[in-house]
């Protein structure tokens, strides 16, 4: 019994060594890779519907690895440091609400095939660089991560040389140079009471 025991115990053992000895690419590519086969087989084929289930579940796992709080704060620029912990973590909430939101509009772009062009990690940052491939058409799809505590987060999608963090900080700027921030703040609430 013993016997057959051991052999076990040691593949085991090597599944744990080969987890652990994994590079922060490997484990960036890895984690985007997931992501994306599990949307694919919540989305099934072309032409699908969708139950409200499916469609949550589908928005969590698109979403699940946003770092909604970094963009946030980045779209705000300086505004974000003198607002209240109360419309911080307010602000924040209809950001991530808007923009989970969004993801749903076009569902068939996450149909798309995936190749990786490039990985490269500096400490805690990262930058992938992908085509996104659907109906014969490539589309350059890039991410900015960071690590934070034992996760890799993305803080930016950059699809076809579109920053998203940087177009809402565009739109957000605007609005708070000409109305001030608290018609930005009414303007994501009634967007966000819509969803």
């Amino acid at each position: 019994m013993k016997r057959s025991i051991f052999p076990i115990l040691l593949f085991a053992l090597g599944i744990v060594t080969t987890l652990q000895a994994q590079t922060p690419k490997e484990e960036i590519k890895l984690l985007l890779e997931q992501r994306d086969e599990q949307v694919k087989t919540l989305l099934g084929p072309k032409g699908s519907e969708y139950s409200d289930e499916q469609r949550a579940e589908i928005k969590d796992i698109i979403n699940g690895v946003i770092d909604f709080e970094s963009m946030a704060k980045y779209a705000l620029e300086d505004t974000y440091d003198t607002l209240s912990t109360e419309i911080q973590t307010e602000f924040v909430d209809l950001f991530a609400t808007i923009v989970r939101d969004q993801s749903l509009n076009k569902l068939d772009i996450y149909r798309a095939e995936v190749t990786y062009n490039s990985i490269t990690v500096d400490g805690n940052e990262a930058m992938v660089k992908t085509f996104a491939e659907l109906d014969d058409i490539r589309t350059p799809v890039d991410y900015t991560m960071v690590l934070k505590g034992e996760e890799w987060v993305i803080t930016d999608l950059i699809l076809d040389e579109v920053s998203t963090a940087e177009s809402y900080n565009r739109q957000f700027q605007r609005i708070i140079k000409r109305k001030g921030f608290e018609s930005l703040l009414s303007t994501l609430r009634k967007r966000a009471a819509r969803s």
